[in-house]
């Protein structure tokens, strides 16, 4: 199963260090053989990426969507604009969209179900609160966002879904979750997939880990049984290092 990297830049980034940022990666993309590179940039970005990565094997993806595809939604975007800018992946539900925008398992379900209907492909984001691990109720937590994001959707889309387990008390705080703590994750997440929709689609799920990824810890996480990628934020921002991560990532035989 092939690794999946993606890079989340969250609110950085205007058109012209987008168009720097991505032909720095082009120059670098023969070092990515093997892996499914793709980068998220702010939507006012997408256009400014777009034309750098024409052709490019890394691919676009958008940090977020509305349910509907279009109408009236004042500052929000479609899939079919998304899709326009060659857009193949969409983040959705992240933890800063759950907690800071109040986004519910119900409205995740909608966007999920909507991604997949148009074609793209989701980044589904699950993780638990410090408060929640430290009560023991991470896999509760997990079952609890699996069941109401992926709520009557076509075991058969597997294929199309990536999941990110990324543990809010690691986003964005040095704090990286241990090895045994990602692989514990991933594991619950594939036997979620595996009781509600059977052994072929917990096969082909590809689970990502991200929380405080860098150059010199992706390794330990990409070469984990259940761990088939990374959703990377700040070590995302800065070509050579998003480049030399990938790389490092590249090393590991998964075979």
């Amino acid at each position: 199963m092939r690794l999946i990297i993606a890079a989340n830049w969250k609110m950085h980034k205007n058109s012209a260090e987008t168009a720097e940022f991505c032909l720095s990666m082009r120059h670098s993309e023969a070092m990515f053989t093997g892996v499914d590179v793709l980068i998220c940039p702010p939507h006012t970005a997408l256009a400014a990426a777009a034309v750098v990565m024409r052709e490019s094997s890394i691919q676009l993806g958008a940090q977020n969507m509305h349910y509907e595809l279009n109408g009236a939604y004042t500052g929000e975007i479609g899939a079919p604009m998304l899709i326009d800018h060659g857009v193949k992946y969409v983040i959705i539900g992240h933890s800063e969209r759950r907690h800071l925008m109040g986004e519910d398992d119900a409205l995740i379900n909608r966007k999920i179900t909507a991604a997949l209907k148009s074609g793209l492909k989701p980044i589904l984001c699950v993780g638990e609160t410090e408060t929640e691990r430290e009560q023991g109720i991470t896999e509760s937590v997990l079952a609890k966002q699996l069941g109401g994001a992926l709520k009557d959707i076509n075991p058969e889309k597997t294929a199309e879904l990536v999941v990110a387990y990324e543990p809010v008390w690691a986003i964005g705080t040095g704090k990286a979750a241990s090895t045994d703590d990602a692989e514990g994750a991933a594991l619950l997440i594939k036997e979620f997939i595996r009781k509600n929709w059977g052994d072929i689609a917990a096969s082909n799920l590809r689970i990502q880990y991200g929380g405080s990824v860098k150059a010199d810890n992706i390794a330990s996480y990409v070469a984990l049984p259940s761990v088939h990628g990374a959703l990377v934020g700040g070590a995302s921002l800065e070509a050579d290092a998003f480049s030399a991560l990938i790389q490092e990532a590249r090393k590991v035989d998964k075979n």
